[in-house]
């Protein structure tokens, strides 16, 4: 979906006139980011608009800080999906499965050891948590692409 289409759904969901009130900017602009835009299309007549210069930022300075921050604001994680180079070479299933498990195994570990020396979870142990369970996650979501690609499936 492109950046225009996401504002305008968002847009919509409150109107562009209340959005554009609250953000204290000219319905006008709002319309125009709600639009598609580009410089390959000279018919085009959105404006770049702030999803656009997002992605910008991201590309531009490599930070995935920029991502992170948001998910957050939106109350969740950025997961980043494995690309090609991370897909695993044809294995077994039952070895990939097992590294999911010790995954999560550690994740558990990680917790058990965070509570077992006092009762609490400190805020360096709860920063130990969420790079596990990162880790559990992004584990998860290559071997899960890696059944959607078909490198488990039987060879033809």
């Amino acid at each position: 979906m492109r950046s225009d289409e996401v504002l305008k759904q968002a847009a919509d969901a409150v109107g562009v006139k209340a959005l554009a009130a609250e953000l204290r900017l000219s319905p006008a602009l709002v319309y125009k980011w709600c639009q598609q835009s580009g410089a390959d299309d000279p018919d085009a007549s959105g404006a770049r608009n702030p999803l656009d210069r997002l992605a910008d930022i991201l590309r531009i300075t490599g930070c995935r800080n920029v991502v992170d921050w948001l998910c957050h604001e939106s109350g969740g994680f950025f997961v980043p999906n494995p690309g090609a180079e991370d897909a695993p070479p044809r294995v077994e299933m039952l070895n990939e499965t097992q590294k999911l498990v010790q995954e999560f195994s550690q994740l558990l570990t990680t917790v058990t050891q965070s509570i077992e020396d006092d009762g609490f979870i400190e805020g360096k142990e709860a920063d130990l948590i969420r790079d596990s369970w990162e880790r559990l996650k992004s584990s998860t979501e290559r071997f899960t692409a890696a059944c959607e690609q078909g490198v488990f499936a039987p060879e033809e």
